[in-house]
């Protein structure tokens, strides 16, 4: 394998090297997730201090930080232990005080002299109507007064590391900073009139102005643009690897899918019909797909994942659907059904519950070929299942399948093609931090004939009301879901949150109408109770959120969200999407908790006025921040240290069109410009990306 560039050792020796970094701040600085230099170089400032010498004090809004020349006064030592030490001192206008804690008198006295003028700099408060400034950061002697910046750069300290080893540490990490060949393509490096890469690490960490810090300053942007490229060419070579993988050609001649379409009430929305023909394109190429499929809720992706799987049964193969939960599985199993009927395809469904003969009998069928579509939860993935010949893989709910899963299903053929669908809608940015090594289809159209779903906020005051008019409308045959809250300290207490509500609205609305679900119950009871509404025996379901995805009950009209302001938006838009799936006109009440904090109103009268969870995405990114957004930690999406998702998205974009381009001419990265984007890669430590290049 490479090795790293000789140019970069300095950035990547040990912290102690540098001066005034010993052992025990080293460990310290660990809580920063810095352990080098180069972590130092990019751990930039978030704040300025504005040290301008001023004459005097008066007129400063307190609290301050002010620079001012002083006389200095009278010295006034403490009268007993753990009282301040007070030096009084007169500016050009007026008086007030140094204050210093544990601090020796022979040393405050050489340091400050009375009589003597100094400038002093720090932070002033009024304590009982007197100006104090506690530690001055900064004693100078006024010949000394150049050696004070104008401004001083804030950063992120934690225990054990004072501002001022921060600065100094930071000032030696960066005079390691080397002067490295150009990666960035030149005509965009002008066109954003960014500048090269050691003068933007020097200019980031030293602002002159507050604009200095914003994400967009040319300096900060192009060190985030360095990030993400250096994250998407990650992604790029991932990709660029899988399709080097040799794939299978499926091209079908349309027969089956034209039968179901025939058969369809509606014709497919434009979205879909572009999915569709990009996934058919994939599959007749001779490399592996490895698309992402993304829909907002009732965007039709089952139609789009069926007309895939026709590709694979027309071309002689086999396709398998994966759901994360069995609920899921025979949700899909059986909305597929008809359509397969039409199309005179075999379609089976396998769960852990088949078990003996049944089990065995699916299980032959699937590997003579008879089987041509199978759905299942991931018993697909056992070792006992064997298929006669799988072309594709549809992957359903992608957030709750890891990469290593995605791959061992994908083992299961030949060359397998995957296609992976969420109903999460993601921001453009983040699906490409995300997602970035896969093509993408979005659906961004709901098919004709699903009505709006009418949206109101309620207080839960009004609690008495809302059941009443559930009791109206149960009595006119509609049915219903009430969502129970988040408890925040475990499951089990969601789950007496709900019992205790069920409790509650069984007494009100009558023994036999109200069913429950909740994460607890084993699968068996939880379908049976799933059942049971579904075929309308229950009227009212009381559920926790393992109703969030996928449950298909055209007859429920109404959705009760229970304290709506402690789940996230995302969250709320698919539990809405649970309804307005009839000919009935649908609402959603989401009950809230008075009064509601500002980000929370904001958060629920932008889900009352829109129902594009691209647009809600969008927003709840801007509102919570990208990392919250889908937890950063199981979802494969990088730290990054100076990119800023929500802020600096169209980056995003640019990086992956570059990326890809960049590998398009330059396969190997042998051209000069191939040369420089290797040391950015060892410089933002992908080394997965290295190791793609080197096995080729």
């Amino acid at each position: 394998m490479a090795a790293r560039p000789e140019i970069l050792f300095p950035l990547f020796a040990e912290l102690e090297a540098l001066d005034g970094v010993g052992p025990k701040t080293t460990k310290h600085f660990s809580a920063l997730h810095v352990q080098t230099p180069r972590d130092l170089i990019f751990h930039l400032p978030h704040n300025l201090i504005d040290r301008t010498r001023r004459d005097s004090l008066r007129g400063v809004e307190f609290p301050a930080i002010a620079t001012v020349e002083v006389v200095i006064g009278a010295h006034a030592p403490p009268r007993s232990r753990g009282k301040p030490y007070r030096i009084h001192v007169r500016d050009m206008l007026q008086e007030w005080q140094l204050v210093f804690f544990h601090a020796r008198g022979d040393y405050l006295q050489k340091l400050l002299p009375t009589g003597q003028r100094r400038l002093v700099s720090g932070k002033v408060e009024l304590f009982d109507g007197i100006a104090q400034m506690v530690h001055p950061d900064h004693i100078l002697r006024p010949e000394d007064a150049a050696e004070l910046p104008q401004t001083e750069p804030v950063y992120a300290l934690c225990a054990g590391i004072s501002a001022k080893q921060m600065v100094k540490a930071v000032a030696a990490a960066c005079a390691r900073a080397p002067m490295l060949a150009e990666w960035i393509d030149l005509p965009l490096k002008a066109q954003m009139g960014w500048p090269d890469w050691q003068h933007a690490i020097l200019a980031a960490h030293s602002p002159a102005t507050l604009s200095d810090l914003s994400a967009d300053s040319p300096a900060r942007a192009r060190l985030a643009y360095d990030e993400l490229l250096a994250h998407q060419l990650t992604l790029a070579l991932a990709r660029a690897r899988a399709r080097r993988k040799s794939g299978r050609t499926s091209r079908g001649d349309g027969h089956l899918r034209a039968k179901v379409l025939a058969a369809l009430e509606f014709s497919p929305t434009g979205a879909q019909d572009r999915a569709i023909a990009e996934i058919a394109a994939d599959m007749a190429m001779p490399t592996r797909m490895n698309r992402l499929l993304q829909g907002d809720v009732g965007a039709g992706k089952t139609l789009v994942a069926l007309m895939a799987l026709l590709v694979a049964v027309e071309a002689g193969g086999q396709g398998v659907m994966m759901a994360p939960t069995e609920i899921l599985a025979r949700q899909h199993y059986e909305s597929l059904a008809p359509l397969a009927k039409l199309a005179g395809v075999e379609l089976a469904l396998l769960t852990g519950r088949d078990k003996g003969a049944e089990r065995a009998r699916k299980l032959a069928e699937l590997v003579q070929g008879r089987i041509q579509i199978i759905v299942g939860t991931h018993a697909v993935f056992q070792k006992s299942v064997e298929f006669g010949d799988l072309r594709l893989a549809v992957v359903d709910e992608q957030h709750r399948f890891g990469v290593t899963q995605r791959a061992a299903l994908s083992e299961k053929g030949l060359g397998v093609d995957v296609l992976v669908m969420t109903a999460t809608p993601i921001p453009r940015s983040l699906a490409l931090a995300q997602y970035g090594d896969m093509d993408i289809s979005v659906l961004d159209e709901k098919p004709p004939g699903r009505k709006p779903v009418q949206t109101a906020l309620v207080s839960t005051a009004r609690m008495a009301e809302v059941i009443d008019h559930l009791r109206r409308a149960i009595a006119e045959g509609r049915q219903a879901y009430w969502v129970c809250p988040l408890v925040e300290e475990s499951e089990l207490s969601d789950l007496t949150a709900a019992e205790a509500r069920f409790a509650h609205l069984r007494a009100a609305l009558g023994e036999g109408a109200v069913g429950l679900v909740h994460g607890q119950l084993p699968p068996a009871d939880k379908d049976a109770a799933m059942a049971r509404f579904v075929a309308g025996e229950t009227k009212l379901l009381v559920a926790t959120t393992v109703i969030e995805v996928g449950v298909n009950v055209p007859m429920a009209s109404i959705m009760v969200i229970e304290r709506a302001e402690s789940f996230g938006l995302a969250q709320l838009h698919q539990l809405r999407g649970r309804v307005g799936r009839g000919s009935a006109a649908s609402t959603c009440l989401l009950m809230y908790e008075a009064p509601l904090g500002e980000t929370a109103a904001r958060r629920l009268k932008l889900l009352r006025d829109t129902e594009d969870g691209f647009r809600i995405a969008e927003e709840d990114m801007a509102i919570r921040g990208a990392g919250d957004l889908i937890g950063t930690a199981q979802s494969g999406l990088p730290r990054f240290r100076v990119a800023d998702l929500e802020r600096q998205a169209p980056l995003m974009a640019i990086a992956q069109r570059d990326a890809r381009k960049l590998l398009h001419d330059d396969p190997e990265l042998a051209s000069p410009r191939g040369e420089a984007v290797r040391a950015l890669l060892w410089l933002m430590e992908q080394d997965k990306a290295i190791r793609y290049l080197s096995v080729g």
